[in-house]
């Protein structure tokens, strides 16, 4: 018969054994691949970019680089990264009345399917959010340099990548929640934080 002593370190040694595999899938990516190319074509952009003029003297062949790279990157960020990263996914559908509606879905978490880790979740979001932002300040430095030539470029990286960002926000959230409301409500609170705070004072 086993002792108490015993049966106490083989439970901790189970125990031990189940927070290193949660915390080796914490740390791994199930989808090496997908997190590769989630960054690639987009930071691939954004150095085409910057780096062109001083390596290239064609606009033309550095224009054709830069939207193939926004295009690819835009489909697969839609198609496949949103999908197998974090289980979100996003697309518009058109019924049969010839009426057209976005629709997001978020997965539901089931221990069958296959969850993101916490590494690839900060990936997705990460580079989701960032390259849109860069996009943004380069299109107020084109507009403030005068580089019109530019200008269609840099308001397509802001278009593709924002409309992705905008898209996966909604899975996020909920396709069902209204961002403007959501945005109203939280400034309101804000608001009534801030006057609560000053009669506290006062």
């Amino acid at each position: 018969m086993l002792t108490e002593d015993a049966m106490d370190e083989d439970v901790s040694l189970f125990d031990a054994e189940d927070d290193a595999e949660k915390r080796s899938k914490k740390r791994n990516l199930k989808h090496p691949v997908a997190s590769f190319f989630h960054l690639f074509f987009r930071v691939g952009a954004v150095i085409v970019y910057l780096l062109c003029e001083r390596f290239s003297g064609s606009f033309i062949a550095s224009m054709v680089s830069i939207i193939l790279l926004l295009s690819c990157d835009f489909w697969t960020v839609k198609n496949i990264t949103g999908r197998l990263m974090v289980g979100l996914r996003w697309w518009n559908q058109v019924d049969d009345d010839g009426r057209s509606h976005w629709v997001f879905e978020s997965r539901k978490a089931t221990r069958k399917q296959q969850q993101a880790t916490d590494a690839e979740s900060r990936i997705f979001w990460l580079g989701l959010v960032v390259c849109p932002v860069l996009w943004v300040i380069f299109a107020f430095s084109t507009l403030f340099s005068l580089n019109i030539k530019w200008l269609p470029i840099v308001i397509m990286g802001v278009a593709l990548q924002g409309a992705n960002l905008y898209g996966y926000v909604r899975c996020k959230v909920g396709g069902k929640t209204d961002l403007k409301n959501m945005a109203t409500n939280y400034f309101g609170r804000q608001f009534l934080k801030q006057a609560l705070s000053k009669e506290e004072e006062s």
